[in-house]
């Protein structure tokens, strides 16, 4: 099993540097903090990551005659247990790549209870790509921030609880301001109330019992301010993954504070679409955000 995981990995690396143009270690010295997991073996199995104890990003730049100027920084969803890689991230990165936007695949830290690590990656994913914006043709104020279900999750954790940079920070990058410009949320995890919360999302990210003070730290309705980015939600009304209300909460929040936002509800598409086809209206959503980029004037 050994000799066939690290076979998968290889395929893994393989397949990607065929259409990325860079891999970075999101912590090339070491992290700050760490998941608690001694280094476990990471499996792939051609759609999903599992074990992850080192956080990566794969960058996908487009050419320079379509470049907007434009990023996204990708977290794949899968419950804060594995990372559904291919239609929840690298599909939608060499979509994006195609329309002029770079796509940035964050492969966060799983958390295993240890709750800071996986919006710790994001939020120094975010500073790297700010800190080479100017390297890769990216502008330094339209640098966004997608996710997935738990990847939603954490991607409207790093849009509700960034920093501005500090000067005094001791981290790599840690002067450069983590706040996404915009955020992209497809179906995802909102909140950890247990009303209609995504219990196995809450369980791998905080651990077991009712520590309600840490539920509430990650139930991201509750901290949108004035200064959180605008948004673009897509979900279904079928969703029996999560269930909608996490997307009309945060909407909801999101309006209450003047943010622009834009919410699309499809009435079929079920849970995990990502950028898989099928048959169906909601297979529309990857022209509609982009519609919703122009409009926004985050890209011309």
């Amino acid at each position: 099993m050994k000799h066939l995981s690290f076979f998968l990995i290889l395929i893994m690396s393989v397949t990607i540097s065929a259409a990325q143009d860079k891999i970075l270690k999101v912590w090339p010295d070491g992290a700050p903090n760490d998941n608690g997991m001694d280094k476990p073996e990471e499996k792939y199995d051609g759609v999903r990551v599992r074990n992850v104890s080192e956080a990566e990003i794969y960058v996908f730049l487009p050419a320079n005659e379509i470049n907007t100027g434009a990023s996204v920084v990708i977290c794949p969803g899968g419950g804060y247990q594995i990372e559904a890689m291919d239609h929840e991230g690298f599909d939608m990165a060499k979509w994006l790549q195609s329309k002029g936007v770079a796509g940035i695949v964050l492969k966060y830290r799983l958390p295993y209870g240890h709750h800071e690590i996986p919006s710790c990656d994001a939020r120094q994913a975010i500073r790297i790509v700010r800190a080479n914006a100017s390297e890769w043709g990216i502008k330094e104020d339209k640098i966004g921030i997608a996710g997935s279900s738990a990847g939603g999750h954490l991607a409207s954790t790093a849009g509700t609880r960034f920093d501005t940079g500090n000067k005094e920070s001791k981290l790599p990058f840690g002067n450069i301001s983590s706040r996404p410009d915009f955020m992209l949320l497809l179906y995802p995890v909102i909140t950890f109330k247990e009303e209609f919360g995504h219990m196995g999302s809450r369980k791998n990210l905080i651990g077991e019992g009712n520590n309600w003070q840490l539920a509430e730290l990650y139930s991201n309705e509750l901290h949108v301010t004035e200064n959180t980015p605008p948004t673009f939600l897509v979900l279904a009304d079928d969703d029996k993954g999560v269930l909608p209300k996490n997307s009309i909460e945060f909407y909801s929040a999101l309006k209450a504070n003047n943010i622009p936002a834009e919410m699309h509800i499809f009435r079929e598409g079920g849970h995990g679409f990502g950028m898989n086809k099928k048959n169906l209206p909601v297979d529309q959503w990857p022209e509609l955000f982009y519609s919703w980029l122009k409009a926004m004037k985050i890209i011309e």
